[in-house]
């Protein structure tokens, strides 16, 4: 809707338009790494509810734009850095939400709350896409019968504004609710542990050394998260949520971002008729790619997960989804629309029937301790935004350069490579990670008696 409000029809232009696409997940990246630090060393309670204000926030702003006075170019800046903004809010909501859902789960359950909760990001997809529809054709007489292109102006504005409407209706209970009882018995369970290991060790000291650290102050979060890393059996789990989440990523928004290369495809890239003609188009194609196997893999994954288990839904997502992946790249020039629209299917519904689910929600919500779980989090889908990112970025210009088919195999090639990555993840099903904690904790302390 920006090219026409704002170059005529014309397409956005390549840089500010990576930055666009980009911008949200650029701020993510911030508030992924922030609010999953501040969740895990300050509570849960004290920070959740905030990133809902920045995005609340940020949303009013971008829609605030003041096209009639900025340049087309500097409207495109103005709504970046708010979406930078807005990428922080969002950000900080997978750690937080995240943590907060697993943090209440009973263990045998976890899973399905988890992707119950996860969910709702296919159902959310779905009904934007039905809300552009409908905004756009309450604005048909305008824009397409009255041919007033620049009315679109008020279109987006509308369409961005109603996601205002969730937003506000869970403020309240984002800020009021209390904080959770495992958070509350990890952190205490945590400084006792911490304290019966530095009584062993001051037994073992002089009595002038005991007298001056009888009091031992609690270290700070971050170095205690570092010293839980230090060890290769947790640190090994983190490079594997991280990396996975980045491959994932790197081929799940390289195509999802760039849905004009999927539309064209299917015969809904809205190149022919009038701007509001275009515009229907390319919105009625967005509700075909989101219906056909996005919302569907999410509710499979469901009813299968406690199951079959994370890693398997995992491991075989990503060679799944690299089988399809290896499908369009090899047909991509020669395949007819139906048979591009099944095999796009496949693969939309494998992204979210595998790696998609496993590393957005239940990995980094479920294999990671309660006391250090926010921040892991947060560093694993921090990784997983440098690869949305990268894929913003250079998708067009690799498409130019090397061919859309050659970006394709790339995606396959990191679909293999998040399989392999898996393998260093335990299952997670039935997995208390408090209690593989606690266990550990015992050995060193048994260990430090010895």
């Amino acid at each position: 809707m920006l090219q026409y409000r704002l170059y005529g029809g014309k397409s956005l232009p390549n840089n500010l338009s990576g930055l666009l696409k980009a911008g949200a997940n650029i701020g993510s990246v911030i508030g992924q790494f922030g609010f999953g630090y501040f969740a895990d060393a300050i509570g849960r309670k004290a920070v959740y509810g905030k990133e809902l204000i920045l995005i609340i926030v940020a949303t009013i702003l971008c829609i605030s734009c003041p096209t009639n006075t900025l340049s087309p170019n500097g409207s495109l800046i103005y709504i970046s850095i708010f979406r930078i903004l807005l990428g922080v809010g969002v950000g900080g909501d997978y750690p937080l939400s995240a943590s907060v859902t697993s943090d209440r789960a009973s263990v045998r359950k976890r899973g399905t709350l988890l992707m119950y909760i996860f969910a709702n990001q296919g159902w959310g997809s779905l009904i934007g896409s039905l809300v552009v529809i409908i905004v756009l054709a309450c604005y048909k007489h305008v824009i397409n019968d009255l041919n007033e292109t620049s009315k679109v102006d008020g279109a987006w504005r509308i369409c961005v504004g109603l996601s205002l409407i969730p937003a506000f209706a869970t403020l309240y209970q984002r800020l009021t609710l209390p904080e959770s009882k495992r958070y509350r018995e990890a952190q205490h369970s945590s400084e006792d542990s911490v304290s019966n290991l530095k009584e062993k060790e001051l037994a073992q000291s002089s009595s002038l050394d005991v007298e001056d650290d009888a009091r031992p102050t609690k270290k700070a979060h971050f170095k205690e998260f570092l010293t839980y890393m230090s060890e290769w059996r947790h640190a090994k789990i983190l490079i594997g949520t991280c990396t996975c989440w980045f491959l994932l990523d790197v081929a799940f928004y390289g195509i999802n971002l760039n849905q004009n290369v999927v539309l064209q495809q299917i015969g809904y890239a809205g190149k022919t008729g009038t701007a509001w003609e275009k515009l229907f188009k390319i919105s009625t194609g967005n509700i075909i790619i989101t219906a056909l196997g996005f919302v569907p893999g999410y509710y499979v994954t469901i009813l299968t997960i406690e199951k079959l288990g994370r890693k398997v839904i995992q491991i075989q997502g990503f060679l799944m989804t690299a089988l399809f992946l290896a499908i369009l790249a090899a047909k991509f020039n020669t395949f007819d629309k139906a048979s591009f629209v099944v095999c796009f299917t496949f693969l939309q519904f494998f992204f979210n029937f595998g790696a998609n689910s496993g590393r957005h929600q239940c990995y980094p919500a479920e294999v990671f301790p309660t006391k250090y779980r926010a921040f892991a989090h947060g560093i694993s889908a921090a990784s997983g935004k440098v690869g949305a990112i990268i894929s913003a970025l250079v998708f067009n210009t690799l498409t130019s350069s090397i061919g859309t088919p050659a970006v394709l195999w790339i995606f396959f090639a990191c679909s293999i490579l998040g399989a392999g990555f898996t393998l260093l993840l335990p299952e997670v099903a039935g997995r208390d990670p408090d209690a593989v904690l606690a266990e550990e904790l015992a050995e060193k302390c048994a260990h430090r008696s010895a």
